[in-house]
Order: C-alpha cells, then structure tokens, then sequence
C-alpha cells in the first residue's frame, strides 16, 4: 500500500490524502498506488501541500499504520511532549510508534 503525506502550506501540519483533501488523521489516508507522483504534483502545483512524497504502509482491523518509524512519528507527533501529541480517535495509536 501506497500512501501520500506532506505538510499543510499554511499551517505546517502533517498530513495525508484521502482521495480528496487532506487529512490530519493517517487512518483517512487511501491507497494511491501508481497514482502517488501524479497526485503529488498536482497538489503541490495548487498550494496545497508542501513537499508532499509517497511512502510504504499497511491497512489492517486497526487502520492504516506507516511502514517506517520516522513516519509513524509524524503520523502522531512529537514524543518528547506528549501534550502536544495529536489525538488520534485509536486509543491505543500509541503502541504502534515502535
């Protein structure tokens, strides 16, 4: 599975494509498969994502879960400051990020 993430130009947020807008939440992220260089661009072309790129996941009972640690990081936030942490609606999102 093929997802695409980058950052909200106004805001710096992370986010992730839903086949529509952005989302805040990973689990609204959809399989783009060999579409991702082509949505990328386009998004990117209308200002509505920075440097957004494509990375490896999976999809489970549990939701979409990026592949790589660095991504589960950002799919949550920061771990040094957990008050900071977005809150996803899986109370158990956390055990996934190692």
């Amino acid at each position: 599975m093929k997802i695409l993430t980058g950052n909200d130009l106004k805001t710096g947020q992370v986010v992730w494509w839903t086949g529509e807008y952005w989302s805040l939440h990973v689990n609204d992220a959809i399989d783009v498969g060999d579409k991702a260089d082509e949505i990328a661009k386009r998004e990117e072309a209308l200002r509505n994502v920075n440097v957004p790129y494509a990375i490896d996941a999976t999809q489970d009972e549990n939701g979409v879960r990026p592949a790589h640690i660095k991504e589960r990081v950002r799919a949550l936030g920061p771990t040094v400051r957990p008050d900071l942490t977005l809150k996803p609606a899986d109370p158990a999102a956390g055990n996934w990020v190692i």
